[in-house]
């Protein structure tokens, strides 16, 4: 059994945030040609999370709790997610995109990062540690080095990158204690509503709507980048929490390069391989971090992914082994021990 940073619930939530970086990190060059080809940054914002929410419809139907999605607290989290992490974290950063060198949008996304680390211990109780925090700046500075052969420019947009990675930390600390609604609910609300939103002030302020063939372009890279890239990345973050899964996150523009390595052929830069041992020694501290004291729980009752190894889970399903992941509404009485353990649903405490 796990016993690392990503709890007692093994490897499978860090793979679920690689795969969502993964999904997100091609959803750049895609936005960036979809831009040239005169799509406005509000319409294309609005077609990329319409795509979202429509693919993850069909996996929204079921799952979750009604009662908890009645929850004023989970009412709020959602509501904010949908605001700051679908509304106006995309159109800042479009709108930045469309003004500014692609590689300084690249050193200035690394921010969302570190406002990702700074809001969750200042606001969401999340523990961090001298590891983590090691760790969180190691992936910034990997992921500047990783830009830095492109150039760098300071223009009026990065303001406005900087306000998207703002929105898009606080996106990331509120979905991970959502704990009402599966991630393919939360995806589809903030999808549909973000995506109208959007594609409604697009129509506004930008003019004509995009060809049919650039709109289903859209909505293609919305429902992959976006819809499958947030489902798997909201599963993560209830299980390692807001800051490691967005460091995890981080991973997307090195994955990129490696694809560029294996299948364009492009030249191996000796920076981009000391920007690559930066990041992979920033996940071994995080991934090999202990946390571990004696704790309280309160009695509740939510909605997550889950498996019935990690000392939590107690009930019985027939027929379903202990290492498998599944979701459904379930409740736990008031207990107190010791064990390993990230700031998931259950760990939401500072301590030391």
């Amino acid at each position: 059994m796990a016993t690392d940073a990503s709890g007692r619930g093994g490897l499978a939530p860090v793979l679920w945030c690689l795969a969502a970086a993964a999904l997100f990190g091609a959803s750049t060059p895609a936005s960036k040609w979809l831009l040239d080809e005169a799509v406005g940054p509000l319409t294309l914002a609005g077609l990329l999370y319409l795509g979202a929410g429509i693919a993850c419809l069909p996996f929204a139907l079921r799952g979750g709790s009604s009662e908890r999605r009645r929850d004023p607290a989970n009412l709020r989290r959602l509501a904010g997610a949908v605001l700051f992490g679908g509304v106006l974290g995309p159109v800042a950063l479009l709108v930045g995109l469309r003004t500014a060198p692609s590689a300084s949008v690249s050193l200035w996304l690394n921010l969302e990062t570190t406002a990702t680390a700074l809001l969750a211990w200042a606001f969401f109780r999340e523990h961090i540690g001298g590891r983590g925090w090691v760790a969180n700046g190691l992936v910034l500075a990997a992921g500047l080095l990783l830009a830095a052969p492109d150039g760098f420019s300071v223009a009026p947009s990065a303001l406005l990158v900087a306000v998207a990675c703002l929105c898009w930390g606080l996106d990331n600390n509120l979905t991970a204690v959502i704990d009402g609604y599966t991630p393919a609910q939360t995806t589809v609300a903030k999808g549909l509503v973000a995506g109208a939103v959007n594609l409604g002030l697009g129509w506004a302020l930008e003019g004509a709507l995009p060809t049919a063939p650039m709109a289903a372009a859209a909505l293609g890279v919305g429902a992959l980048a976006y819809g499958a890239s947030i489902v798997l990345y909201i599963r993560g973050a209830q299980q390692l929490g807001a800051t490691r899964s967005q460091m995890l996150f981080a991973t997307a523009p090195f994955l990129g390069t490696a694809v560029a390595w294996v299948a364009l052929g492009e030249t191996v830069l000796p920076v981009q391989l000391g920007a690559t041992g930066l990041m992979v020694l920033a996940l071994g501290l995080l991934l090999t971090g202990h946390h571990a004291h004696a704790h309280r729980h309160a009695a509740v009752r939510h909605t997550h992914a889950h498996r019935h190894d990690d000392g939590h889970h107690r009930h019985e399903h027939p027929d379903l082994p202990a290492e498998v992941w599944h979701t459904h509404e379930h409740g736990h009485l008031p207990v107190e021990h010791s064990h390993p353990h990230a700031p998931d649903l259950h760990h939401r405490h500072r301590h030391g």
